[in-house]
């Protein structure tokens, strides 16, 4: 091999010994495939940019509900029939919605990967949307919907993001409301299904043991001729700065108590999110971490707690989540967490502990890239959010925070003045 192209062949990105090449067909379809040949598998997934957050009031819950409608048949695949071609050819299949995006994803050897691109093709264009389909189905998603109010961190957690993001969507859960949903007409469905689900929307990932050129081939034949269809476009009430601490109680009937703390941070992709990813080490990795060793371990005053950077389009939010032990008072959960986040944001870090986090930041990242399905999906939810080289610039990006970025996000965004507190008390506590 010359150097010229050996230069070249350096040059291409890797996720995890993926290869990953981009291309993007004339209908706007974006197409990312991930060369490994580690396995004989393939994982194909499609991602559409819409989720929870592009919808009206009047449609909270579609984005999820038409998740379970791409199942229920299309021009060439009737009712079950994705199910059981998946299972005759000895695949799974599966599909999730978020605030900012939705996925449908297949994993099948890949010897009969394709079949997989045929199915999202055809649904893609072609999904039936039988009324009476709906109707069933609609049932299955307020059974889903009832089944969460049983969950008193769900309730909770809904809470605080209603008095968090209070016009935004946001606010509102990615399942939807039961009145809304109760009253929701296929119609609707169709609409937004039209508005949303089309190549000019979406991206394709394409992950495992295939040729290149044969894959991209095969995205042309059956996705090339889909037309591209609108640009998306919806208007959403701004994120505002919050103006004071909030707090938020709901009850149990159990004697836990629950704690949630939430801060708006920032967008997917930014500086900001890599060093967010470094403080959520240092406060709750392992048994070393800041709030672990004196919340759990020292003081006994939680018997959990964790925390987590759930950067968005529109805005992140850094949940905190703790567990009271029995007998403890809340406030003095409270005031040790605070304790800690204030030293977090004003004290020098000490670099062994810096270098400690962003190995267990890098051994995290290893471990959810093991399979190919894990590395289509982070290809493809960076693709849609922001852009799908942040999943291979990942750890680069953690490794490059410095001591001083911890303390500056910390500082600046996990204050009290800018947080909701919520509490999940046994029935008639008050904290």
């Amino acid at each position: 091999m010359s150097a010229r192209s050996t230069k070249r062949a350096e040059a291409k990105p890797m996720k995890a010994g993926a290869v990953i090449h981009e291309h993007r067909l004339k209908n706007g379809l974006r197409v990312l495939i991930a060369e490994r040949h580690d396995d004989p598998v393939v994982a194909s997934m499609v991602f559409y940019g819409v989720g929870s957050r592009d919808e009206e009031e009047a449609e909270a819950g579609v984005s999820h509900f038409l998740e379970h409608m791409m199942f229920k048949g299309s021009a060439r695949f009737g009712k079950g029939e994705v199910d059981r071609i998946t299972t005759v050819l000895g695949g799974s299949n599966n599909a999730f919605t978020t605030p900012d995006h939705t996925a449908y994803w297949f994993e099948l050897a890949s010897d009969r990967w394709e079949v997989a691109l045929d199915i999202e093709a055809d649904r893609m264009k072609g999904l039936n949307l039988d009324t009476r389909e709906f109707d069933s189905e609609k049932k299955v998603v307020l059974e889903e919907l009832s089944m969460g109010r049983d969950d008193p961190w769900r309730r909770l957690t809904q809470a605080v993001s209603e008095a968090m993001f209070k016009r935004h969507s946001y606010r509102r859960p990615v399942i939807g409301y039961e009145d809304v949903l109760k009253g929701m007409s296929v119609e609707t469905m169709r609409a937004y299904y039209e508005r949303h689900y089309h190549p000019g929307n979406a991206v394709l990932v394409i992950c495992g043991d295939v040729n290149p050129r044969r894959a991209l081939k095969a995205a042309r034949e059956r996705f090339g001729s889909i037309p591209a269809g609108p640009r998306p476009e919806s208007e959403r009430a701004p994120i505002t700065e919050p103006a004071g601490e909030q707090r938020v109680t709901t009850h149990w009937d159990d004697s836990s108590r629950r704690l949630v703390m939430v801060w708006p941070t920032a967008v997917v992709g930014s500086d900001e999110d890599y060093a967010l990813d470094v403080v959520t080490a240092l406060l709750t990795h392992g048994r070393l971490s800041r709030l672990q060793a004196r919340l759990v371990h020292d003081e006994k005053l939680a018997v959990s707690v964790s925390a987590a950077n759930d950067t968005r389009v529109d805005s992140g939010v850094f949940w905190l989540y703790a567990e009271c032990a029995d007998g403890v008072d809340p406030r003095a959960l409270e005031r040790a967490i605070d304790d800690e986040l204030t030293r977090l944001g004003s004290e020098r870090l000490p670099q062994s502990e810096l270098r400690r986090a962003k190995r267990i930041l890098e051994a995290s990242d290893a471990h959810e890239s093991e399979t190919v399905s894990d590395i289509a999906e982070e290809l493809g939810e960076f693709a849609v959010d922001a852009h799908w080289r942040l999943a291979v610039e990942g750890v680069e990006r953690n490794e490059a925070v410095t001591a001083v970025a911890v303390k500056e996000v910390t500082s600046r965004f996990l204050t009290p003045s800018r947080r909701v507190i919520g509490w999940s008390l046994p029935e008639g506590e008050r904290v």
